[in-house]
């Protein structure tokens, strides 16, 4: 059973206490790919594909089922969904990548967030100095990490899965692990911000940011107007002081006076940069996620 109308974080509260993960990176990497659904409880220690082959890909005649009930099966939908699964969640490049007019493209995306499968996070323009007629594109993300899975790795590759071949699926699942995780982990940053600001300066808004020459991972405002911005590392090395000359360096060329610099990083951070840590500089790791829980 899908969980579309609840928030992200809510699906990660739920899912960290049905399958009890023992430490945060299983519960996010599993997280990334069962979340919003109910399974039974889901041992988080095992291998990624061994609990995808058996959880999904045995399963999957009985799972298209549900999900074409929710997607109502149309060819054109399953189309766009996987661009959006597989690229940067960006109108223009989706639709690219599912062969899709704008026009066609526009209405599939309204249905679709209609039916509580996507939602649309439209560009920040405030900080640039593009001509007024200058558009952006807006981005797509799914509201269930596991319909974002299904979309990437097993409705475009349903022939091998449903004759019993799993060999493409796990493929491209050991081509694109590492980098799968990434958005969950922004996302789920996205909420953990808001909840660690929320008992002195609550944030009114956060989202990413993109213009035409830089992406940044977080950008927030604060009821008192602050401008918190910020980046998400999903790598395994330590996280080091050039990563904040990085973003203050993307401020400087977006136009962005930004109040509070924010790091959200998988593995920790160098010395040199967390002695920098401050009312200006706040640093996060995965320990920090159990404050979704609560």
């Amino acid at each position: 059973m899908l969980s579309q109308s609840q928030t992200l974080q809510e699906q990660f509260k739920i899912f960290y206490k049905e399958h009890k993960p023992k430490n945060f990176e299983d519960a996010l990497e599993k997280f990334a790919i069962f979340g919003g659904v109910g399974w039974g409880e889901i041992d988080t220690s095992k291998p990624s594909f061994e609990l995808i082959q058996k959880l999904i890909l045995d399963d999957y005649s009985y799972i298209r089922n549900d999900v074409n009930d929710i997607t109502t099966g149309a060819p054109l939908y399953h189309a766009l969904l996987s661009a959006i699964a597989m690229g940067d969640g960006k109108t223009h490049s989706s639709y690219k990548r599912a062969k899709l007019d704008k026009d066609v493209g526009d209405k599939a995306v309204e249905e679709l967030v209609e039916r509580g499968i996507i939602y649309v996070e439209k560009p920040k323009k405030e900080f640039t100095s593009w001509a007024e007629n200058e558009k952006l594109d807006n981005k797509l993300y799914f509201t269930t990490p596991f319909l974002r899975f299904w979309f990437a790795f097993v409705s475009p590759l349903f022939k091998g899965i449903r004759d019993g071949d799993y060999s493409e699926v796990k493929k491209r699942w050991q081509n694109r692990e590492a980098e799968f995780c990434d958005l969950i982990f922004t996302q789920l940053s996205h909420e953990l911000i808001k909840k660690s600001f929320q008992n002195e300066d609550a944030i009114k808004e956060i989202s990413s940011y993109w213009d035409k020459k830089i992406t940044l991972d977080i950008y927030a405002t604060t009821q008192s107007g602050k401008r918190v911005v910020g980046s998400c590392k999903y790598t395994n090395s330590k996280v080091k002081k050039s990563e904040l000359r990085r973003l203050q360096e993307l401020c400087r060329e977006a136009g962005i006076n930004a109040d509070i610099f924010v790091i959200v990083a998988k593995k920790g951070f160098s010395s040199e940069l967390k002695s920098l840590k401050g009312k200006n500089l706040r640093l996060y790791t995965l320990k920090n996620f159990k404050e979704l829980l609560e």
